[in-house]
């Protein structure tokens, strides 16, 4: 929930992709979802590498992949 009294910063930051389509663990191909956690923590699934991202809170630089991203498929490492 967002208080009705929140004031944001006028510039934004961009903390996860924004360096072009791909697959590295600084880039989003077709993010789908997002999330965000209590502390922050930004988690994407990011559709076309078949995983599921994350970004801790501060951390700009790379995210981590917390499932798939071993490519599609039903296997331990894959998301369909």
């Amino acid at each position: 929930n967002i208080p009705a009294n929140a004031t944001w910063e006028q510039n934004g930051v961009t903390i996860a992709g924004g360096h072009g389509q791909g697959n590295a663990t600084n880039q989003l191909y077709y993010p789908y979802g997002l999330f965000v956690e209590d502390d922050q923590t930004v988690v994407i699934a990011d559709w076309r590498n078949h995983r599921i991202m994350q970004w801790k809170n501060g951390d700009t630089t790379n995210g981590q992949v917390v499932a798939g991203g071993k490519g599609q498929g039903n296997g331990l490492h894959q998301l369909d």
